[in-house]
């Protein structure tokens, strides 16, 4: 609370509605803007400062908080998740909402999110551009497998989707021109994802090399079931690895089971599968990989330790046997596979924040 004007903007694609309440005076001023940048930070300048505007985070973006705060005005970006409304409020217009931002704002009570660099957000976008084809190349390959199942022709021949697959595809055919012409379009249409999926992980791979990335890239690859593809993922969606600490990034991911405790009565269900969807993913993906053995250390392994610091090789090696004990008492508990590997994916969590975190702390991410 000191700060002079409190602002809360309605933002969306065309208009913004803006309310500002004054500390000293108690005055709200309510305005309606175009949904111009330029225009909505000069509306805040003239305010009396210093001034504090509060948005939720949405389709529009951060290009407002970024424009605010080059002109020396803070901004919170909110999440909209943590607003905290009255049960009795039914009334919802884009003024209300405005003031109830401004008022949560002169309350403090704002969870902000953080806003990326221009360079962290097209990196962002980039990984998640991979995500979608690679949502698309397993709804294209499904289409191609259910078709010639449904006329009976199954592959048998080693596992699928290899070059010698793609071979056996290519040699099926059809006597029925219409089913020949939908079996080509979704074979072509699988082909030409792949293709772009393969566009992306070069692009990827290459980003990931670079300065900026490479050494908290390199550290996270000292752990088990985590890539190059993985561990830039990671990198790009938490950003900022010092906001947490090992207990509170599990609960970020939103990898912490959800409870209810009243009086005496206490309950836990399913995990809670808040904060950020596609690190979630990456993570228990990359902690089926710790149910197999860790006697010994691969090649490929050894090859991703050279190219890390000592520290993050000792703590990546300490890392992969803890997490395979893990496995292996969730196995003499009978306890079921799939609870088991979010359990260990939310230590896994723990582990890479373990190993981002401080080389953070020594070379840190300046927005570019």
């Amino acid at each position: 609370m000191n700060k002079r004007t409190y602002i809360g903007l309605d933002v969306h694609a065309r208009r913004v509605k803006g309310c500002a309440i004054d500390h000293e005076t108690g005055e709200i001023l309510r305005q309606s803007l175009a949904a111009n940048d330029a225009g909505i930070t000069e509306w805040g300048a003239a305010l009396p400062g210093p001034a504090l505007v509060v948005y939720e985070a949405g389709p529009t973006g951060f290009g407002l908080a970024r424009c605010l705060a080059a002109s020396g005005i803070e901004c919170v970006v909110a999440a909209p998740s943590k607003l905290q409304r009255p049960s009795g409020d039914r009334v919802k217009t884009d003024a209300r909402d405005a003031e109830h931002l401004a008022r949560l704002a002169l309350l403090g009570q704002i969870a902000p999110v953080r806003v990326p660099s221009l360079a962290d957000e097209a990196a962002r976008d980039l990984v998640r551009a991979r995500e979608d084809v690679r949502a698309d190349l397993m709804r294209a390959r499904h289409r191609i497998s259910k078709l010639l199942l449904r006329h009976g022709l199954v592959y048998s021949g080693g596992q699928a989707w290899t070059n010698a697959h793609h071979t056996w595809l290519h040699r099926q055919g059809f006597d029925d021109p219409a089913l020949q012409a939908a079996y080509e379009s979704s074979l072509e249409a699988a082909e030409l994802t792949l293709e772009r999926r393969n566009r992306l992980d070069a692009k990827i791979t290459a980003l990931a090399a670079t300065d900026r990335y490479a050494p908290v890239v390199h550290a996270l690859m000292c752990l088990r079931g985590i890539s190059v593809l993985t561990a830039f993922g990671l990198a790009v969606e938490i950003g900022d690895w010092t906001r947490f600490t090992g207990s509170t990034i599990g609960a970020y991911l939103g990898l912490v089971p959800s409870e209810h405790f009243s009086g005496t009565s206490r309950s836990q269900g399913a995990i809670t599968k808040t904060g950020n969807t596609h690190a979630r993913r990456l993570l228990v993906e990359a902690a089926w990989h710790h149910r197999r053995p860790y006697t010994h250390v691969s090649q490929e392994m050894r090859s991703r330790w050279d190219a890390a610091d000592e520290a993050s090789r000792v703590r990546g090696h300490q890392g992969n046997h803890r997490l395979h004990r893990k496995w292996e008492q969730f196995e003499v508990r009978h306890k079921r596979r799939v609870i088991a590997n979010v359990a260990v994916a939310r230590e896994l969590a723990g582990w890479c924040w373990s190993l981002a975190a401080p080389i953070q702390q020594e070379h840190p991410w300046t927005d570019e």
